[in-house]
């Protein structure tokens, strides 16, 4: 029961589920809840770590504090109304709602984002200038470029749902994923989106692509310095403080480029591929995140076993 015309106001989008599989819906909210569950113990338990143990009060691990919490709050802004659709089958969002998660969904990202950009800048002082490490990256320093990354990401995206408020949408509210993003919402509107289209581009492009740039960038300076060293048990020492890293970018930026390119050429794929890219987006990080800098990290690793 969808309307039939076009309303300035929708009361509601409806969130996708996968044609032919309602009654796999429980088990798949079972999957979600248990990634979810581990997500959540896991920063927990980072953020916890990091808190209680001075020896970690240093900028590489406050910025995975940054991180931590970033996945905790992105996980929850979703998979608990993913869970309450596949468990209750209430598949109606509010206009309002879904605007307030798409912006939490595209801030967050943004964030996320800038601090794994920070991150690698922490690295490439670390390896270059090692000497100019501690006096740089201060504690105070640190504490600058996470609300910098919380302004950068809220001026960027806040635009975005203020784009969609005025257009009138058709009378098909159905969503391509279980939960609400920019394009999707986009795609549903009737009127002209070309203004929503060019700053969400243009906000994309100046976050993530420049940020994923400016990574490489990074590490392409790194391996520079890497490569001068003497010996190749040097360099695989010096190099393998940056493997958790790279992990967690890559991680990262993966499925985000994934779920852009369904978005973008993926028209006539079966929604279980859009449904599954956008579940990746939301939920791997977050999982993946603890789980690689607790297995690279020997003061993280101690301190879990302490806890043990």
């Amino acid at each position: 029961p969808f309307p039939n015309s076009s309303d300035l106001s929708p009361p509601s989008f409806i969130l996708a589920s996968i044609p032919g599989l309602e009654a796999a819906h429980f088990w798949m909210a079972m999957l979600l809840c248990s990634m979810y569950i581990l997500a959540v113990t896991g920063n927990c338990v980072v953020l916890f770590i990091v808190k209680t143990e001075p020896s970690l009060h240093a900028p590489m691990y406050f910025f995975l504090c940054m991180l931590a919490a970033i996945d905790l709050a992105l996980s929850t802004a979703t998979v608990p109304r993913v869970l309450s659709f596949y468990w209750f089958n209430t598949r109606e969002i509010s206009f309002s709602a879904c605007l307030v998660q798409m912006f939490l969904i595209h801030t967050l990202s943004a964030i996320e984002s800038t601090v794994l950009l920070a991150m690698a800048v922490d690295r490439y002082v670390a390896i270059c200038h090692p000497l100019r490490h501690a006096a740089i990256l201060t504690n105070a320093a640190t504490a600058k470029i996470g609300l910098v990354a919380m302004a950068r990401g809220v001026l960027f995206f806040l635009p975005l749902p203020l784009l969609l408020l005025p257009l009138p949408f058709c009378s098909s509210r159905v969503l391509s994923h279980s939960f609400c993003l920019h394009q999707d919402v986009m795609n549903l509107a009737c009127n002209n989106t070309t203004p929503s289209v060019v700053y969400g581009l243009t906000a994309i492009l100046l976050v993530m692509g420049l940020d994923s740039i400016l990574i490489c960038l990074s590490y392409i300076l790194i391996l520079k310095a890497v490569l001068r060293l003497a010996s190749w048990k040097e360099r695989l020492k010096v190099f393998s403080t940056c493997v958790a890293h790279i992990f967690v970018v890559l991680a990262f930026y993966v499925p985000l480029i994934g779920l852009s390119v369904v978005h973008r050429f993926g028209k006539d794929l079966a929604p279980l591929v859009h449904i599954t890219m956008g579940n990746v987006y939301i939920l791997v990080p977050a999982v993946l995140n603890p789980i690689i800098y607790g297995v690279r990290t020997k003061e993280i690793q101690r301190r879990i076993l302490n806890l043990i």
